[in-house]
């Protein structure tokens, strides 16, 4: 399926693995891009040679054209967009911040500038700045979140600028590949689905919570910090509500996360553990391979466009 966004990147297909905090790293992002979709490396807070050494590790993997993920919260982000040119990476997709001090640096080196928006106003921004696509997410995704929903969005973004969007938030199968094409976007990027591919380092502990999650399973901690955060149900999250509706201060609540991600991915541990997912986590039904899960999602999507379904 070519669209502007596999002419762009250089792939096969017209998906884009998310780049989530420790459980977007080379293993996972070379076997997406191995199997003809964008693999992604989440940089997230990791030192800028951390982040290097991840990218050699995917260039042993594949030849395939592959990306990083920069968070610009993180006190590293300027050491880190400098090591994503000096790696040549093809792509770059951005988060928690405003790029634009970097894109100029990133498009001299000839690397796409892909930032991850929430609004129409910072879409409208980042194609100012120079941005070569961006990526519309959807409330209903995992993780750090904005207000409005994917199906808002996305045709909202798509009329109101030229580059080629990205729909997020909410996709796991075909049917939300089609629905997103049909709502104006040119690819999808997906998290939920990948964080159960064979290839993803994630706990088993973590992988089993997602396939058995139902469509309830989800909520969102941090809206009164003015930071929400999708994740699937357990005591950490029963506690932080709690101490949020008591009010308490954003420096105890931040004692109560710390470390919480890195113990669901590496530790398995899903009762203290944040284990973020999307919405859609109800519809993730068993561990595949990359492979197997990009061919399945083309195939339906691909019938459903097509009038096959």
């Amino acid at each position: 399926m070519k669209t502007e966004i596999t002419e762009l990147l250089g792939i096969k297909y017209p998906v884009i693995q998310g780049g989530m905090a420790w459980v977007a790293e080379y293993h996972l992002a070379a076997a997406v891009s191995a199997a003809g979709g964008f693999g992604i490396i989440g940089a997230a807070s990791a030192p800028p040679e951390i982040v290097r050494e991840q990218i050699r590790k995917v260039k042993e993997l594949t030849d395939r054209p592959f990306g990083v993920n920069v968070m610009l919260m993180n006190p590293n982000a300027a050491d880190v967009a400098k090591v994503v040119v000096e790696e040549g990476v093809k792509a770059v997709t951005t988060g928690a911040g405003n790029p634009a001090a970097y894109i100029g640096m990133w498009k001299e080196a000839g690397i796409k500038v892909i930032p991850v928006v929430a609004s129409v106003a910072m879409a409208r921004m980042m194609e100012k700045a120079g941005a070569n696509a961006v990526v519309a997410e959807g409330t209903e995704s995992g993780g750090h979140i904005g207000s409005a929903t994917t199906m808002t969005l996305v045709p909202q973004v798509a009329d109101a600028v030229k580059i080629p969007v990205i729909a997020a938030g909410g996709i796991a199968d075909g049917r939300g590949v089609a629905a997103a094409m049909m709502l104006g976007a040119k690819a999808v990027q997906m998290g939920t689905r990948f964080i159960v591919a064979k290839e993803s380092i994630v706990h088993d502990n973590y992988k089993e919570r997602v396939i058995r999650a139902k469509d309830i399973d989800s909520e969102v901690t941090g809206r009164s910090t003015g930071h929400p955060i999708r994740v699937l149900r357990n005591k950490m999250t029963r506690e932080y509500l709690k101490m949020e509706a008591d009010g308490v201060s954003l420096e105890e609540l931040e004692v109560l996360t710390l470390g919480s991600l890195r113990k669901a991915v590496m530790d398995g541990d899903v009762v203290n553990g944040s284990l973020m997912a999307g919405q859609i986590a109800g519809l993730v039904k068993k561990e595949q391979t990359c492979q197997e899960i990009i061919e399945e999602i083309m195939q339906e999507a691909e019938a459903l466009l097509h009038g096959d379904k």
